[in-house]
């Protein structure tokens, strides 16, 4: 177990493991539909976090990375099909997901969150926005910034 968890309950550690999906999913979503191209930003984001992480959030990216595709399709399906539902319920999810980043080492937080928002901006800018030329939809701009995610602070 990631030692940073030893202070959360089941249903805290898991809803941290999610948190990059349920990112992923709120913002590739957030127009009505997830294409492959966002899903495949989703899996080579969660793998750049794997790669750079250090310490606990090291050993928290070998666990998303690993089966990320997979993951994502499992959860997606535990929501409904229609977006403005599906982000409703997602925005909650992350709102509580807000409260146990105060629970982990201050350090541990702030990284996780900084990841959690540069997969959120790799995955608005993979959908191509105006014209397709790399920029944020209008759909993703509401959620890009996470705004229901509270920076940790001490």
């Amino acid at each position: 177990m990631i030692k940073e968890f030893y202070k959360l309950t089941s249903a805290e550690i898991e809803l941290v493991l999610k948190a990059p999906i349920l990112v992923s999913i709120l913002v590739a979503g957030a127009d009505g539909t997830i294409d492959k191209k966002e899903i495949k930003s989703g899996i080579e984001m969660a793998k750049k976090r794997q790669a750079k992480a250090k310490g606990g959030l090291l050993e928290f990216y070998d666990f998303v990375a690993e089966d990320f595709e997979d993951k994502l399709k499992v959860i997606v399906q535990m929501y409904p099909t229609d977006s403005t539902k599906r982000n409703k319920i997602i925005e909650k999810e992350l709102l509580a997901f807000s409260d146990v980043l105060g629970k982990l080492d201050m350090q541990f937080a702030l990284e996780l969150y900084n990841n959690l928002k540069e997969i959120s901006f790799g995955i608005a800018k993979s959908s191509g926005g105006l014209l397709g030329m790399n920029s944020i939809g209008d759909e993703e701009i509401k959620y890009v910034d996470l705004p229901m995610i509270k920076m940790p602070s001490s």
